[in-house]
């Protein structure tokens, strides 16, 4: 991964916390309860969650704790994601009778500044300092398995272990476009080193890094254009949650061509180039001019230096195999987080270290299959989702009931101007059992977590319906949800018997 960029105080205070250079590595014990690689989310979860239970750990990594969450990704871009949400409120804000100077700018090297600053005081919970006082010994150098799989070597040490866990992440991946690796394309891992804005900007992937990036820097003053293969953009999500972000995005000037394929780029001096082919209707070819570049199409697992074969830990190209305890193919080697998972989220990554803690150490039977993972797309308005969609149902030949209440239909949505959007809850047919959810909203992702809670405890629409909530919220939608299904068991026959109850009450 390259080094942090701009050198400036923030930054500095940053790699002073999560990769000191002063640092010297402890001398290994005898024996280790837990040897964790990788210091991203999942393995600082690992090591300061077994620490606290009394285990001698051990946690190696070869370049910045905290990982991609801290240093490339949530935390960095939720900070300048704000900022372009001001920019749009700003721009905005006649609707709600306040005059702006047209000449309002934004300074996009505070923007980023800010976003230095900030992460540099979050960076603080990750830090080499703090996990060394929770009792982890912590290591900085590349690990290696030896002694087929018992142990791990890392800077000339030899760390033995009864259990270990894998939590090394993954990485952007490059797509196979010709002249796209020479063209010093942009990934989340030098994003956020720009200090100044891009004009024109290039966004190759439609999924959700690249749509928050997008609406992100068109906010901020980029003329964007977004690349996707598909012929949608959020392929995972909801198609009418996918096209209502689409007409928002395209609202904030972003250009976005589906059904693209990109088939060359090419840089020249300040200038890059990308040659792209509709694929519907026609192969028709066109030529574009940027400022810069920005990949967002996959991940790729780190595994490279680990030498897994050695400790006959099995991989693909999705990463390390693991059961559903999170038991790699050498019965004392776990693994957790992005190397491992299909959910490359920070909360996903924080649970199933969880139970990488239950089942190495404690003889645990959990599973990451019975995880319940809700995910958000941050743009605006959000897009955030849990369980399963109509089209997974149907694939697994579950039959369900749908339940969808607009938020032009809030009123707090109303008074707020933010009616753009839906809640949309799936439950097993012929019962209130939820078994997914789709919420557009300006704050569905905090809206998300009520529906995952339901889910994870039993809680049907019944029990949306009867829980009261403040009004008037957003969140009230929920509730409406649940009073739609309480409608449907309102049956003629049903009718009749309450007709006749409130008769015999007179």
């Amino acid at each position: 991964m390259p080094p942090l960029s701009p050198p400036d105080p923030f930054d500095r205070v940053l790699n002073d916390r999560v990769h000191p250079t002063d640092w010297v590595n402890p001398v290994p014990i005898a024996m280790y309860d837990l040897v964790v690689i990788g210091a991203g989310t999942a393995g600082l979860v690992t090591a300061a969650g077994a620490a606290g239970l009394g285990a001698k750990v051990a946690l190696v990594e070869r370049h910045l704790m905290g990982g991609d969450c801290l240093n490339y990704g949530c935390v960095p871009s939720k900070a300048i994601i704000r900022a372009s949400r001001v920019a749009a409120t700003v721009k905005g804000a006649g609707e709600f009778g306040f005059t702006i100077p047209a000449e309002t700018t934004c300074d996009f090297a505070q923007v980023m500044q800010r976003m230095r600053r900030l992460r540099a005081g979050i960076s603080v919970h990750d830090s080499a300092e703090r996990f060394r006082s929770l009792g982890v010994d912590v290591f900085f150098g590349q690990a290696r398995f030896v002694e087929s799989g018992a142990a791990v070597h890392v800077a000339d040490q030899k760390l033995r272990f009864k259990k270990a866990a894998i939590c090394t992440g993954a990485r952007a991946a490059l797509p196979p476009i010709p002249g796209l690796a020479e063209s010093g394309a942009l990934t989340n891992e030098t994003l956020f080193s720009l200090t100044e804005l891009p004009q024109q900007l290039a966004v190759i992937g439609g999924g959700p890094i690249g749509c928050e990036m997008a609406q992100c820097f068109a906010r901020l003053g980029s003329r964007v254009t977004i690349y996707q293969q598909s012929d949608r953009l959020l392929t995972n999500d909801d198609p009418v949650a996918a096209a209502i972000l689409r007409t928002a995005l395209q609202r904030d000037g972003i250009e976005i061509l589906t059904n693209t394929q990109v088939a060359s780029v090419t840089r020249v001096g300040a200038e890059t180039t990308i040659v792209s082919r509709s694929t519907v209707p026609s192969a028709n070819e066109r030529r574009d001019q940027f400022d810069a570049v920005l990949v967002a199409t996959g991940r790729a697992p780190n595994v490279e230096g680990l030498d897994l074969e050695a400790a006959g830990v099995a991989y693909d190209k999705s990463g390390v195999t693991v059961d559903d305890r999170l038991r790699t193919t050498h019965p004392r080697i776990y693994a957790a987080g992005d190397i491992c998972s299909r959910f490359k989220f920070t909360h996903a990554a924080d649970f199933m270290a969880r139970i990488v803690i239950q089942n190495a150490l404690f003889w645990g039977r959990a599973k990451a299959s019975r995880l319940i993972i809700p995910w958000c797309t941050y743009t605006s308005p959000e897009v955030a989702h849990v369980g399963l969609l109509p089209s997974d149902a149907e694939r697994q030949g579950i039959a369900l009931d749908s339940f969808t209440q607009p938020l032009d239909t809030v009123d707090r949505a109303i008074l707020d101007g933010e009616t753009e959007g839906f809640v949309k809850v799936h439950v097993r047919r012929g019962t209130d059992r939820i078994i997914g959810a789709t919420i557009v909203a300006p704050h569905a992702g905090e809206m998300i977590s009520e529906v995952t809670l339901a889910m994870r405890n039993s809680i049907g629409l019944k029990g949306l319906a009867a829980t009261i909530h403040p009004y008037p919220t957003q969140t009230d939608a929920l509730r409406k949800i649940g009073d739609q299904y309480n409608k449907t068991r309102l049956t003629p026959w049903t009718k009749k018997l309450l007709r006749f109850l409130i008769s015999f009450g007179r």
